[in-house]
């Protein structure tokens, strides 16, 4: 079961009780974050979040507007206990702290999403697995981060929508691991080709994966490109999103 540990950010942007307003506004432009912690010394002490500002004088303390005796999360905290927390309160952000109280984290929405979409990846790894070992392939399965420009891809078209999307997610830090098959020659990627091709144009080098080893050689992507490089961005939608599109035009001319 997963823990906040295992998700939270030990970077944790604060403010303290005594920054203006102003201040806080200014982070916020440049940070793009809707609200922080604020803390005194390694103690956290409040929350100031976007709504708490509006109608406030730009000279007001932090001390005077922030919401007191926020709610926080233990690192030891099950991530869905937390995920329950953040639902019920209408918070997008919880504050960790550690046995004596002191600030070591901050877990989010994202992150809860991001473990939500983690835990379908494994389900993937395990089918994937299941069919190797059919053929005969003993597999030993692991999480580490790989480089991008080695990986050879199975699949020679992505959709330029869903890669936009892709590269927004990255951006913002929700980077769900991607599946490779590691051979003695070569290394595979099997699934998650858009946010491959994402990281490579926004210049990441190393993204993190499930990578299923295999002792002996084996071929995979039949006809695929070589490279990263030569993967084609198409320009037509992504079929689920095509389908959304078709069943909300369908349902527009049955409102008519």
């Amino acid at each position: 079961m997963s823990k906040v540990r295992d998700y939270m950010s030990s970077e944790v942007v604060c403010v303290s009780p005594r920054d203006s307003v102003q201040a806080v506004v200014e982070r916020m432009r440049h940070t793009g974050h809707d609200g922080f912690p604020v803390a005194d010394g390694d103690r956290v002490v409040g929350y100031i979040s976007s709504s708490d500002l509006l109608l406030v004088e730009p000279g007001a303390t932090v001390r005077s507007v922030m919401t007191r005796g926020p709610i926080v999360a233990h690192p030891e905290m099950d991530l869905n206990d937390a995920a329950r927390v953040i639902f019920r309160s209408g918070i997008s952000k919880l504050p960790v702290v550690d046995d004596g109280g002191r600030l070591v984290g901050i877990v989010t929405n994202i992150d809860v999403l991001r473990s939500q979409i983690e835990r379908v990846d494994e389900r993937r790894v395990e089918e994937l697995r299941r069919r190797l070992r059919k053929r005969g392939l003993p597999v030993a399965v692991r999480r580490e981060r790989v480089a991008v420009h080695g990986l050879v891809p199975t699949q020679g078209r992505i959709h330029a929508d869903e890669l936009q999307g892709r590269t927004y997610e990255l951006q913002r830090g929700l980077a769900e691991p991607v599946v490779v098959l590691r051979t003695p020659r070569r290394t595979y990627l099997v699934d998650g080709h858009h946010r491959a091709v994402a990281a490579m144009r926004l210049g990441i080098h190393r993204i993190d994966a499930y990578v299923l080893d295999v002792p002996r050689e084996t071929r995979w992507g039949r006809g695929a490109p070589r490279s990263l490089q030569e993967v084609v961005v198409a320009d037509d939608r992504h079929p689920l999103v095509a389908l959304t599109e078709r069943y909300r035009g369908s349902n527009t001319r049955r409102v008519r």
